[in-house]
């Protein structure tokens, strides 16, 4: 039975659709299931559907329409709206034929006062709902019509005129109707405009200005932001690229109508909604905006290749535009509700039985007072000393919870001073040969402070993508110690890729191979995993042999070693199986062995509900995340074992008044040093019969 557990939550894929829903672009993924659904239903229908002929019409008009949903996606991105497009598109299709045609102007400058007047229109809207906020629905319903009017005046006046004019301009007839490798030159301008403006949305400040208006304008205007010139640009925008549709659908067609742009805000705002840009702002991007345009496109060409009158065309847009409101808002509800209770994904884990710790027996884990009389450095000066480490010239250094790294001076370490800051919390610590500090920082990666300065220098915070998992594991997202190999290679535990620093708690309660074992080599820069799916590394530390490193598992309660070099290489054995309790940092010992820092003990509750993942998944799903059960890490000791895995002895404070929590140690010159996440002072112990000539990372003097 176990063994079946263990299968159906190792493979079900609940935890592969969790992690899917959780991605930004699975916004899209109803507009692209639309649009498939869109093409089969057609191409099942109509013979004539997918031929080379139909293809490319519906490229060029997608080349010519998809300009003004992009302009509509602005509009709406910053929580607007805009009626106005058809008769702005309207008035500069008559405009570029009456520059081109009858003033005969060449196309670049007759395309630049286009384009001006689409902005000068565009304008309007800004100023009036940017600057004067009115009421952009009202408002552009009234520019519609005005606009509207302007171009009936001008069309009547210039049809005639118009009409009896060809240009004589290759580069026009080119625009129009020429292709570059089979495809209209309209839909490269169109695909260039869009990786362009993907880029502006997502990763330029423009963009994230714009998604912030339209998320909370109050919120975008109390950081500081133009929120009103920020709106006012996107109807100019939005003018822009209506007059950029109006100039290609010129060139292709060579002629100006009555009708020009009639109802085509409806055909527009039924494209930006399909592709599931909301209307209340702040969400949108522009694939969205060409899956709608495809969707709407393909609709109506496909009801007028079925002979369907157009009255009902525009009724199937108006429902479809009912349908992708209501689906929007359904599915941006439901889909967090979704999340919310599939992204935590429990799965089976059944540890051995814990190791007897009682004083009165005879284990090496047996509770005793050794650290009891502990030294204390530091007490209330600092906060959240994951790790320490020590200098040759003896000088004690840790890391705080505000992003500093603090160096107490010796011999007597009353006097500190703020080594370096980084910003974000500094876990473990460890010397290279030249005296520069590595630091693993939670949330940001793997950082160098360089001794001669003391500047903070990034050295990783990215590996390569696995290419076959779900979770996008290229961020660091939680890396907690490291150690040095003898050739400068920096090999460090990232704890999980699932979670941030402070939801820790969640990886627990999940029980999964999350945490990878990583190796950054600063000779060549490289960043690759070494080890993966292990459940919550959080220790490493290069082996006697230099050729193999020690590892924690947190969760799993044990230490493991793997060769990344030598006879052995790619070997990975359990070393220990069955701690007490949840291993954290190792480090080496004087005499050849190992200190492991325990910080926390195990509890049968935790233990029993860790084989019970069904319990937990509703435990996740009815309770609030501060009633979940979790790791005890109050209480924790320090243990020595040899290459083997055998534990050799035991430190505890069992008054728990020192050191209740213990995250690191680091033997120097026959003190052990103590640090914990959640102290505020480092723990100073004498060993005996230690050699007091011993440094965990010996510096090369220069």
């Amino acid at each position: 039975m176990d063994t079946i557990k263990k299968l159906r939550y190792r493979y079900w894929p609940d935890r592969a659709i969790g992690e899917l829903l959780a991605k930004q672009w699975m916004e899209t993924a109803v507009p692209l299931l639309v649009l498939l659904l869109v093409i089969a239903g057609f191409a099942s229908v109509s013979e004539n559907f997918l031929t080379f002929s139909s293809i490319s019409v519906l490229l060029r008009q997608s080349g010519e329409i998809g300009f003004i949903v992009f302009g509509m996606a602005l509009v709406l991105i910053v929580g607007g709206i805009d009626l106005s497009v058809g008769s702005m598109y309207a008035i500069c299709n008559v405009l570029v034929l009456y520059f081109i045609h009858v003033l005969e102007w060449s196309i670049f400058p007759a395309m630049g006062v286009t384009l001006l007047c689409g902005a000068l229109m565009g304008a309007v809207n800004g100023v009036l709902i940017g600057y004067l906020k009115l009421r952009a629905f009202l408002t552009t319903l009234v520019t519609l019509i005005v606009f509207r009017a302007i171009f009936n005046l001008i069309q009547f006046k210039w049809a005639v005129e118009i009409a009896s004019t060809i240009p004589d301009s290759d580069l026009w007839d080119e625009l129009g109707n020429g292709t570059v490798l089979f495809l209209p030159v309209s839909t490269w301008i169109f695909i260039i405009v869009a990786i362009l403006l993907h880029i502006f949305l997502t990763r330029m400040r423009g963009g994230w200005h714009m998604m912030a208006v339209g998320g909370s304008r109050r919120s975008a205007y109390n950081s500081g932001l133009p929120v009103n010139r920020i709106a006012a640009q996107a109807y100019v925008a939005s003018g822009v690229f209506a007059a950029v549709a109006a100039i290609l659908y010129a060139a292709r067609v060579d002629s100006s109508s009555a009708d020009t742009g009639m109802g085509l805000e409806i055909v527009v705002l039924a494209a930006a909604l399909l592709g599931g840009i909301r209307l209340g702002g702040g969400k949108g991007s522009v694939v969205k905006a060409v899956l709608g345009t495809l969707i709407i496109l393909i609709v109506t060409n496909g009801l007028r290749g079925l002979s369907v009158p157009a009255g009902y065309i525009r009724m199937s847009l108006a429902f479809i535009m009912i349908a992708a409101v209501t689906l929007d808002i359904r599915w941006f509800k439901n889909r967090g509700k979704a999340l919310s209770e599939l992204y935590v994904s429990p799965g089976y884990l059944s540890l051995p039985s814990a190791p007897d710790t009682h004083a009165e027996s005879k284990s090496p884990y047996s509770v005793n007072n050794k650290f009891g009389d502990t030294q204390l450095i530091g007490l209330g000066m600092i906060e959240s000393p994951e790790d320490v480490i020590l200098d040759e010239d003896d000088n004690l250094y840790c890391g705080t919870r505000h992003g500093d790294v603090m160096r107490f001076f010796a011999p007597d370490y009353k006097r500190m001073e703020l080594y370096a800051h980084i910003g974000g919390q500094p876990l473990g610590m460890a010397f290279d040969k030249s005296g520069n500090l590595y630091v693993c920082v939670g949330g940001m990666g793997l950082y160098c402070i360089q001794r001669n300065d003391r500047s903070v220098v990034k050295a990783t915070d990215e590996t390569g993508r696995s290419w076959l998992s779900v979770v996008d594991d290229s961020r660091l997202r939680l890396a907690d110690d490291l150690d040095i190999a003898p050739d400068g290679r920096i090999f460090f535990s990232e704890a999980t890729v699932r979670y941030e620093m402070h939801e820790w708690p969640i990886d627990s309660l999940e029980g999964r191979g999350n945490g990878r074992i990583i190796c950054y080599d600063p000779r060549t820069g490289r960043t690759h995993t070494v080890l993966k799916n292990l459940i919550f590394p959080n220790g490493v530390c290069i082996a006697s042999d230099g050729q193999s490193l020690l590892f924690a598992e947190s969760w799993a309660c044990r230490i493991s070693r793997y060769w990344f070099d030598g006879p052995n290489k790619g070997k990975l054995e359990v070393v220990i199986a069955d701690l007490p309790g949840y291993p954290d940092n190792i480090n080496r010992a004087s005499d050849g062995n190992y200190w492991i820092a325990i910080m926390g003990m195990r509890s049968p509750a935790f233990d029993l509900a860790m084989r019970s993942p069904a319990f937990r998944r509703r435990m996740v799903k009815r309770l609030g995340q501060d009633e979940w059960l979790a790791p005890n890490i109050n209480v924790g000791c320090v243990i020595k074992c040899n290459d083997n895995g055998q534990v050799l002895e035991s430190y505890w404070d069992r008054s728990g008044k020192n050191h209740p929590m213990i995250t690191s140690m680091r033997e120097h010159r026959g003190y052990l040093y103590l640090g914990g996440i959640s102290n505020n002072r480092i723990g100073r112990y004498k060993l005996e019969a230690a050699d007091p000539d011993f440094m965990q990372h010996p510096i090369e003097k220069v």
